[in-house]
């Protein structure tokens, strides 16, 4: 008997998606009691153990000797992908890298079952690559070859943005026009899509895509501004030299502030450079308290705490952020509106390109009628707040922000397997 399931390979977080006894679709714990796996690997030098998820950044962020790969999907259809990576004494191509993951997926998702999974369907984004029709196809091929290798005998793929609509499009009675905004951990996608009851069933729904656009903002970006704006004074970015005839460096906190360049910070000169600031820095007792944290490795565990605080605002308007270095606190009150402020040149491009995918379209706002949330960040008020003001008569409909697209795959192997 063949037993599928929907597979949501994603950038920065995966899913794996079946349908339940009661014909509903769900997702299956991936990592403890978790519904996602962070598309994470990290290989130990010491131990030669591959961790996975959550465990490889716990990994990563405790200085332990080794690997981390992250976002391995978007080397898919470029040269990278026949690129080696050497690790340890062996060298893992792309192809290796990206079947490893995969078939740690299915045999988590197998162990929630009980049961053999032998049939998937596989979403993918409109464009792998984008304005080349040939390096998508060879994504997708690549993408296919990675999949079967690890046991799946029967493998369709369904475009995400037409994955996180198809739970919603069995609600709908007419044909709608949605537009789909995903909000990622490092870039932002928008498709408009036509969903209809006449349609669901329908094994081709490419035509149903009017019009995609994205860009490379999302939640990492806003924990970075949010880090910048509310934390890194704290530790002196700001402030001036004891001569008052400039300011601190401001690579230094950029850098804490960003989670694939704290490392950097860790490096033996960055860390003699940051001592040195010291002497010359007017605020000596915040520069000191950079140095501690660099010193410690919290780096990480900082930036954990901030987006910590912005997804408290998501709910609040306001948050006190208390973070320990040594016998010294970082203290400082966050706000809704001091969120907002921090992101509203990003919010701003994230509004254009919602303009831009209109007008692809030939659609005006008035012509929208749903609006399908997806991604983290659309919880963030100030981002909410801006996509009603941009669509207001549109009919909000909230996803599983992490889970639509696994659930929509999950959904589609029970129209195209039947089990």
């Amino acid at each position: 008997m063949t037993l599928s399931c929907g597979l949501d390979f994603g950038t920065s977080n995966s899913t794996l998606g079946r349908i339940a006894a009661d014909g509903a679709p769900h997702l299956l714990p991936l990592e403890g009691e978790q519904l996602t796996l962070p598309s994470v690997l990290f290989f130990g030098a010491e131990d030669r153990t591959i961790h996975f998820g959550r465990a490889a950044l716990s990994e990563y962020i405790s200085g332990a000797d080794g690997r981390l790969l992250r976002s391995i999907k978007s080397v898919l259809g470029t040269k990278l992908f026949d690129d080696g990576v050497r690790l340890g004494a062996r060298v893992y191509r792309f192809d290796d890298i990206v079947g490893i993951f995969v078939a740690e997926l299915k045999a988590r998702g197998e162990a929630a079952t009980g049961l053999e999974l032998d049939a998937v369907v596989v979403g993918r984004p409109v464009q792998f690559v984008d304005d080349d029709p040939v390096a998508d196809a060879e994504a997708q091929r690549q993408l296919e070859q990675a999949v079967r290798r690890q046991g799946f005998a029967h493998v369709e793929f369904q475009f995400e943005p037409i994955a996180a609509a198809l739970d919603y499009e069995r609600q709908v009675d007419r044909e709608r026009i949605a537009l789909i905004v995903d909000l990622g951990g490092g870039t932002s996608d928008f498709s408009l899509v036509r969903v209809a009851p006449e349609r669901a069933g329908r094994a081709d729904r490419s035509d149903d895509i009017l019009a995609t656009a994205g860009v490379h903002i999302g939640g990492t970006d806003f924990d970075r501004l949010l880090a910048m704006s509310r934390v890194m004074p704290e530790l002196g970015l700001g402030s001036r030299t004891i001569d008052g005839k400039r300011h601190l460096p401001v690579a230094p906190y950029v850098d804490l502030s960003t989670w694939h360049r704290i490392n950097r910070l860790y490096d033996a000169k960055a860390q003699r450079d940051l001592r040195s600031t010291i002497r010359e820095a007017r605020e000596a007792e915040k520069v000191e308290t950079f140095v501690m944290l660099v010193e410690d490795r919290l780096g990480h565990r900082l930036i954990g705490a901030v987006e910590d605080a912005k997804i408290a605002l998501s709910d609040g308007d306001a948050v006190r952020f208390d973070f320990a270095v040594r016998d010294r606190r970082i203290e400082t009150l966050m706000t809704g509106a001091q969120l907002a402020e921090a992101l509203a040149a990003s919010i701003g491009r994230l509004e254009q390109t919602i303009a831009q995918t209109l007008r692809l379209a030939g659609l005006s706002a008035k012509e929208i009628d749903s609006l399908i949330l997806t991604g983290g960040s659309t919880l963030v008020p100030a981002v909410y707040g801006r996509l009603r003001a941009l669509l207001p008569e549109a009919q909000v409909v909230r996803t599983d922000v992490l889970g639509s697209v696994g659930l929509g795959l999950a959904l589609e192997a029970k129209r195209i397997f039947g089990a």
